[in-house]
């Protein structure tokens, strides 16, 4: 019998030929991933640092993109005792405020290789399955044993597969394709399971694919995972990653999957997370003249080029309909640096859009963006769950870029399509 992606990773950074779904195995994994919340996982262990120091210097990705710039005291603070523990223990792999989100600059900087281990003290972490990565989110108690041990346990999951066909229709994009898939199999209908997506994966850029595997947790997915192919190879070269770097890993063809999905990516139509989880799936049109107070563009999820050139193509020689907020957030300086270069930035911000830093921040209510009581915010970040960015008197609503902005023009829900 063949093995999947996350049996032949886990078999090769344990030490062992084989592994087998359930099976417990210690690995050191290639990066730990933190963020803001560097300070309070150090603060758990701050004897034992001072005794046994940090055990792998090259392993933490530290980001501060949570809250950025510092809009507190207590914020500050923990910025600053964060800075002071690079400094200490001569962290390398450290990207102060400004840089952009963290998984997102993860990616930018190279450290994301095929068939690499990453870990995170984030749950989207899975977002470097995109690039053929096994990444998955840890608790910050789990972070902190890391930082001292260097190593972790991991249970091999079992897996699925979902398979693609065709190419999307105009309008419609892989911010669709994956919440179609979270609405049909719920929020927990891959707890603890590896997704492999196979077939046509060509039709999806590697933009679209980190939108896909971001959203991987959102299902309950461990992994969520791409073959690693020519576009691939093209971004990891981009960043200064070369083929020497890394040796890519994929399924076997007669590998054992528990369940099979198919996708007709001609088939997927927009649609619309309605409050307050992301499952609660349902036809773009079924939200037919919702009004939104604020709308989000960006986050990790869907902060990149890409989807800010598609809001500048829509929203030219329009302006932001009155009485809406569009908020707009890149994904990293570097994305910031390019659509500026390009004229998307002023496109954007003629036709009336609110343009943020590079962050976090109103995508889980930290500030720049909190809804008031009685709102509504239509955003393409990957949580609506009640209170999400700050209020849990408001409502969250998910969709695709090109139907935030489609939205911004129309003043009420719209259909990308229609334009």
């Amino acid at each position: 019998m063949g093995k999947t992606f996350a049996e032949k990773v886990l078999a090769r950074k344990s030490g062992q030929e084989d592994v087998i779904p359930g099976q417990i195995v210690i690995v050191r994994p290639d990066h730990l991933l933190t963020h803001d919340n560097t300070a309070a996982i150090i603060g758990k262990i701050g004897a034992e640092l001072r005794e046994f120091g940090v055990a792998r210097k090259e392993m933490p990705v530290i980001v501060l993109d949570h809250v950025t710039p510092a809009a507190s005291e207590k914020t500050a603070t923990n910025h600053k005792n964060i800075r002071e523990f690079v400094d200490r223990y001569g962290i390398a792999n450290f990207y102060d405020v400004g840089t952009g989100i963290c998984h997102q600059v993860v990616m930018e900087k190279g450290h994301a290789k095929p068939a690499s281990i990453i870990v995170g003290s984030d749950s989207h972490t899975c977002s470097y399955g995109a690039l053929g990565v096994f990444s998955t989110g840890i608790d910050r108690t789990e972070a902190a044993a890391l930082l001292l041990r260097g190593e972790t346990w991991l249970r091999v999951p079992e897996t699925i597969k979902v398979e693609l066909k065709g190419r999307f229709q105009p309008g419609v994009t892989a911010k669709d394709l994956v919440l179609t898939i979270i609405g049909d199999i719920g929020a927990d209908g891959a707890s603890y399971q590896a997704v492999e997506f196979h077939g046509n994966v060509a039709a999806l850029s590697i933009e679209d694919r980190i939108t896909v595997a971001n959203m991987g947790i959102e299902m309950g997915a461990k992994v969520a995972v791409f073959p690693v192919d020519r576009l691939t190879r093209d971004y990891l070269e981009s960043v200064g990653v070369s083929e020497s770097d890394y040796d890519a890993l994929w399924a076997d063809p007669d590998a054992n999957y528990i369940r099979v999905l198919e996708y007709d990516l001609a088939a997927i139509e927009p649609v619309l997370a309605f409050p307050h989880t992301v499952d609660n799936v349902k036809p773009l049109a079924e939200g037919n003249g919702l009004v939104f107070q604020q709308l989000l563009l960006g986050t990790c999820t869907n902060g990149r080029l890409g989807d800010l050139e598609t809001a500048a193509d829509i929203l030219d020689g329009h302006s932001v309909a009155p009485g809406i907020r569009l908020l707009v957030l890149p994904a990293s300086r570097q994305i910031f640096d390019q659509a500026l270069e390009k004229g998307v930035i002023a496109r954007l911000s003629r036709a009336g859009a609110v343009i943020l830093p590079p962050g976090c921040g109103p995508c889980l209510g930290a500030h720049q963006g909190v809804l008031a009581p009685g709102e509504r915010c239509l955003s393409t970040a990957n949580r609506n769950f009640k209170g999400r960015m700050g209020c849990k008197a408001a409502e969250i609503y998910l969709a695709s870029a090109a139907t935030v902005a489609a939205t911004a023009v129309a003043g009420t829900l719209s259909d990308p399509r229609e334009l």
